[in-house]
């Protein structure tokens, strides 16, 4: 039999249907330029996927504001979980807004993706956010299985979301707050004292405004275990849109995840000169 007539060309390697992004594919993303992981932690129907879904919607309708949408390797999976939120009945919103998260491979996240671009210095920024099960956040707590979580350690910040109904809730405020500290304990113990930033999310910040003491209380928990942290209250999705629009405090979260814009120094400074000084020779010295 003769050579085949034609080769078979070669093909680039492809992200599966745009879906959530395994870990080969984070690191392919990776290998070509910087990206800002960051850990997603919370108990089951906390807000997680809520605020991923709500992000999706902000940028892909231009109102995250002071970013602009660029790319995404993920935009299927975005749509999925974001279906739940353009879902109405008679112009009413749906009970639940997102679906819980569930992954085929248990011991691996999944990872969502976004290319954004800073208005203010028009700086690019990729972000991979992993879409992972409530279930591994109580794992972690009851019995410090953090297998999973090995990914966290090149995080640039971890989310911990939590339910503000169940702040809220005089019967349930304490015993969350409490579990709040051992999830500090363990995520110390996990990174050997050198905690990535935390912030923690409030979600159903339509519902429930923290109170002072309650995030006094929150603090105090966690710098027990000297860990600091950065409270954020959020509202995904909204009920009293009139007061506080759906997406209230994302775009302050991307901001602190991502950390403020740099200050620029002058490229020449505007001095006077002196008599006998040497101005050249002495430019920058004091910077």
């Amino acid at each position: 039999m003769g050579a085949a007539v034609l080769e078979q060309p070669e093909r680039a390697s492809a992200f599966a249907s745009s879906r959530t992004l395994g870990l080969d594919d984070l690191n392919n993303i990776m290998g070509t330029r910087y990206v800002n992981v960051v850990g997603i932690l919370g108990d089951p129907e906390s807000g997680k996927t809520a605020c991923l879904a709500s992000l999706y919607l902000l940028v892909s309708h231009a109102k995250l504001e002071g970013w602009s949408f660029r790319d995404s390797k993920s935009l299927t999976a975005f749509e999925e979980i974001a279906r739940g939120a353009r879902d109405w009945n008679d112009g009413r919103a749906p009970e639940q807004m997102t679906v819980h998260t569930e992954l085929t491979d248990d011991r691996s996240p999944g990872f969502l993706h976004l290319r954004l671009v800073r208005r203010s210095d028009g700086r690019c920024v990729d972000l991979a956010l992993p879409d992972i099960p409530g279930e591994w956040t109580q794992a972690l707590v009851a019995t410090a299985s953090s297998d999973r979580f090995e990914f966290m350690r090149s995080a640039e910040a971890i989310w911990i979301v939590l339910d503000g109904r169940s702040l809220a809730d005089i019967e349930k405020r304490h015993g969350l707050i409490v579990r709040m500290g051992q999830l500090a304990a363990r995520l110390k113990t996990m990174f050997e004292g050198h905690t990535p930033r935390l912030m923690v999310v409030v979600t159903h910040r339509d519902l429930y405004a923290l109170e002072d003491n309650v995030a006094e209380r929150l603090r105090s928990e966690f710098n027990r275990r000297d860990v600091e942290v950065e409270i954020v209250g959020a509202a995904p999705f909204s009920e009293q849109p009139q007061n506080i629009p759906a997406g209230f405090g994302l775009a302050e979260l991307v901001n602190l995840t991502i950390g403020i814009p740099s200050a620029r120094p002058p490229l020449w400074g505007s001095t006077e000169p002196a008599a006998d000084g040497r101005s050249y020779l002495n430019f920058r010295r004091d910077r």
